[in-house]
């Protein structure tokens, strides 16, 4: 494969094993851009102004970060091993970066369960000291759903498709994620670190209806204080709500793997 990381929400495990970069922010002359696989049972390629970027991308795996020059890119996914982008599965879109934003893309499926994607802007503006970012995004087939931190709702009525961010006291709160107007969760609970400076964004996705709803994390530094996270991913929830159980751990080949995917789509708006 091109490129493809699958992450972990243990931090201090994936520090002392690999020593992987922490997570940074997007560069003043550059957009940073990650993309989240979050349709599940589908290994997927995407192509980006139709040359292959993410080899077998596999869901709930987050790549990236990439710093690319300011520009609209055209992101087409299709089945695996696809010989070229003219038979998507997904798109072509349109995705427009702009110098010093930080973004996410989502391929991920819709209420119904149809596949469909969205561009998220993270929040990188700088928090008070002491303070930490979260923002919960809703990209799992499944109706509205309230978000609880220690049983009670901090954000409710968050329909697919749609976000919500908080900027809290560094510490860890346990969330969960339960349909709108009930406390009962259908997702967790699980411990999301908020870290001073730094943005954590929580996605749920998978799909209500087929048993595989899961939560995806990622990181980013968001302001005043030095980053100490790296980037984070998958983490799997049982349906029954039991422990959360970390994947694979982030491998150095893959900071490669970024630096190799940015020079050559940059090498595009150099032309």
């Amino acid at each position: 494969m091109r490129f493809r990381t699958t992450l972990t929400l243990g931090l201090s495990a994936a520090v002392l094993a690999v020593g992987a970069a922490p997570a940074l922010a997007a560069p003043e002359d550059a957009a940073e851009l990650s993309v989240l696989h979050g349709v599940p049972d589908l290994v997927v390629d995407v192509w980006v102004d139709d040359e292959l970027t993410l080899d077998d991308f596999e869901p709930g795996t987050l790549a990236g970060p990439l710093e690319l020059p300011a520009g609209t890119y055209s992101v087409a996914i299709t089945a695996s091993d696809a010989a070229d982008a003219s038979d998507p599965v997904l798109g072509p879109i349109d995705l427009e970066l702009e110098n010093g934003m930080s973004y996410t893309a989502v391929a991920h499926l819709d209420a119904d369960g149809a596949p469909a994607a969205a561009l998220f802007t993270n929040d990188i503006s700088a928090t008070e000291a002491g303070e930490g970012r979260l923002t919960v995004r809703h990209v799992a087939a499944a109706p509205a759903v309230d978000v609880l931190a220690d049983g009670e709702a901090v954000v409710t009525e968050l329909a697919n498709g749609d976000e919500a961010t908080l900027d809290l006291p560094a510490g860890t709160v346990p969330a969960a994620v339960a349909a709108a107007g009930t406390t009962e969760p259908v997702l967790g609970p699980a411990d999301v670190s908020v870290t001073d400076g730094q943005l954590t964004v929580v996605y749920a996705w998978g799909s209500l209806e087929d048993g595989n709803l899961a939560l995806a994390t990622q990181t980013v530094a968001a302001g005043h204080s030095a980053p100490d996270g790296v980037p984070t991913g998958e983490v799997r929830v049982p349906e029954d709500g039991g422990a959360v159980a970390p994947l694979v751990i982030l491998g150095m080949l893959a900071v490669a793997g970024v630096a190799g995917v940015a020079i050559r789509l940059g090498s595009r708006s150099a032309a």
